[in-house]
């Protein structure tokens, strides 16, 4: 969800507003997500770099994560959205790690439409993180593949991803799930995320429809 600070900058308003309008968005492309039967959504809110902004930017941004939780649970829950967090719990403010875990806890059921939350997520660290559990566990390396690694990933239990957007028009993975990537189709489009609207996400849809997606094989043509 990248252009949040570009987006204000045109505007001639401060990087925080921007980072306010994309959160404004988040709901209407769940809406839309809905409406377009999509059923897993993950959103890379903040990576394990991005600690590396200014400390007032990076305050804002987590009280700005609080208040969307605060505002929006409620009717995430009603309407049968799933809150998964996708990263590490640890430098995330004590108050939101815990507004974090209720959502977690309270939507675990639902299965309407399933939203990882790339919270000081980082696809290196997830990496280290399942390697560090394997080994603490005692996995001799001749049961170690490719599917076990998948269990100890964040997202264990989860497809990969069919379909990456990004936004603002950066060509760069950014270090987001580079595991599950791998055959991932990728969508750039120059639009920064607080203007990333229905009409746009519909353009990615539309795209991601004329690949062929081979996985290494050949194509039918």
């Amino acid at each position: 969800m990248d252009g949040n600070g570009r987006w204000a900058r045109k505007r001639n308003l401060p990087r925080v507003a921007g980072h306010r309008a994309g959160t404004d968005n988040l709901r209407r492309i769940l809406e839309a997500c809905v409406r377009n039967n999509i059923k897993i959504l993950t959103l890379y809110a903040f990576s394990t770099e991005n600690w590396n902004r200014p400390v007032d930017e990076v305050n804002s941004l987590m009280r700005l994560l609080e208040i969307v939780i605060d505002r929006e649970l409620s009717e995430l829950d009603k309407n049968g959205v799933q809150i998964r967090h996708i990263g590490r719990l640890d430098r995330i403010p004590p108050t939101l790690q815990h507004k974090i875990q209720t959502a977690v806890e309270r939507t675990r059921h639902n299965d309407r439409l399933i939203v990882n939350i790339a919270l000081n997520y980082g696809g290196r660290a997830e990496i280290v993180d399942a390697v560090k559990a394997m080994l603490a566990e005692g996995l001799h390396p001749e049961y170690i593949d490719e599917q076990t690694i998948g269990r100890y990933l964040y997202t264990c239990g989860l497809p990969d991803p069919d379909l990456i957007i990004r936004t603002s028009g950066e060509y760069r993975t950014s270090n987001f799930l580079i595991w599950q990537s791998a055959y991932s189709e990728y969508y750039v489009t120059d639009t920064y995320w607080p203007d990333f609207d229905e009409n746009e996400l519909k353009k990615a849809i539309d795209h991601y429809a004329r690949r062929e997606r081979r996985f290494g094989g050949v194509g039918s043509s």
